[in-house]
């Protein structure tokens, strides 16, 4: 009989004792074929547990795509890669490469790759791309790259520290009794040091999230990258904003059927777990290892300064029935993602001091 990914944990912390709640999140989300993701339980869409901007509408990839034209100009309309961070069932990569398609000197010479960790994803986004698409397991396999790094709601996904400020710094545990229950335990050396980088004070009874793997993976990154940039969109906030007293259980948040819960510990693998990202560190961290501030924004700012207005008044020109419907569609994107996600833009090795999706600015300041 197969074991479920519950019982796995169980045995787990009965043979070697309590585990961080950094590696349950990790085991709940990717252990092989019974995490949230590496399992092949359908997740994004009407028939799974949320929608992401591209599954809404065809014009957010075209959106992305003017964005990345415009950074192949700026690289002198010379060797151009394009790496998505984990890119789903393909669905923005394949609107991309559309619109990029228009542009037959740089499609000639474009590399468009994918860097995927989960089998099934993989396997759909196979189905969904048929051209110009490589995939690789690690973005360290592309190191000495010219072009843009992208993701979009990735860096939420991964497993965070989950600490609470006592009389120090203590690190959220979890432990098997009957049940899975919290236990503390004094915060390593790293995860206080995370803090006091970034300027934080948390006042006693705080409990928040601490995203290392965020760090290592704008570290490998900046590594990776000779000469470009990297955009990061995802919901999440800078440190300003994410530390606010009202935000004081944390931003810890489980999605089944597009309904949020926090029952963590709870129909375990079969739902997504995330956390706000710090757009603070990604700064902060990114700029320790070569990655220079290029701008940050709303969904909503970022879309108009890539001329989503003109895109509208173009679909006037087709179809009535269909333009209302792609209308609402663009409506719905702008509502409802328009201020939560944000978008973060470095770059490395290029004089660039305005691009079109900063145009517009949010009243959003990186900290």
């Amino acid at each position: 009989m197969t074991m479920s990914l519950s019982d796995i944990i169980i045995e787990k912390i009965q043979r070697s004792g309590q585990i961080s709640f950094r590696d349950f999140m990790e085991m709940a989300l990717y252990y092989p074929a019974s995490g949230y993701y590496t399992s092949d339980k359908e997740k994004i869409g009407r028939n799974g547990d949320y929608y992401t901007a591209s599954n809404l509408t065809a014009a957010f990839g075209e959106m992305m795509g003017r964005q990345l034209e415009e950074m192949w100009h700026v690289l002198d309309e010379k060797e151009f890669t394009v790496v998505e961070m984990g890119a789903g069932t393909g669905m923005l990569s394949r609107d991309v490469l559309e619109y990029l398609k228009r542009n037959h000197e740089l499609y000639q010479d474009l590399e468009y790759c994918i860097v995927e960790k989960s089998p099934v994803m993989l396997e759909n986004q196979r189905k969904n791309l048929n051209e110009k698409v490589r995939w690789y397991n690690s973005i360290t396999e592309l190191s000495g790259m010219t072009g843009c790094i992208f993701s979009n709601e990735l860096v939420d996904a991964f497993p965070v520290h989950q600490v609470i400020m006592e009389k120090e710094l203590m690190e959220v545990m979890v432990d098997y009794k009957d049940g899975f229950i919290e236990t503390l335990k004094p915060a390593s050396k790293q995860l206080k040091n995370y803090l006091i980088e970034l300027g934080i004070f948390l006042p006693e009874g705080y409990r928040t999230e601490i995203n290392l793997d965020a760090i290592k993976w704008i570290e490998d990154l900046s590594s990776t990258l000779k000469k470009g940039f990297v955009i990061t969109i995802d919901y999440g906030y800078p440190s300003s904003e994410l530390y606010q007293e009202y935000r004081s259980s944390g931003t810890l948040m489980c999605y089944h059927r597009h309904t949020s819960n926090s029952s963590l510990f709870e129909n375990i693998g079969g739902q997504d777990i995330t956390s706000h990202v710090n757009f603070s560190a990604l700064e902060h961290w990114g700029n320790k290892h070569g990655l220079v501030y290029c701008g940050f924004n709303d969904m909503a700012h970022f879309l108009l300064g890539l001329g989503i207005e003109e895109y509208l008044k173009d679909l006037q020109k087709g179809n009535p029935v269909d333009h209302w419907k792609k209308v609402l569609q663009i409506k719905t994107l702008i509502m409802e993602m328009g201020e939560t996600f944000k978008i973060l833009i470095q770059k490395k090795g290029v004089e660039c001091e305005h691009l079109s999706g900063m145009k517009f600015q949010s009243h959003w300041k990186i900290n």
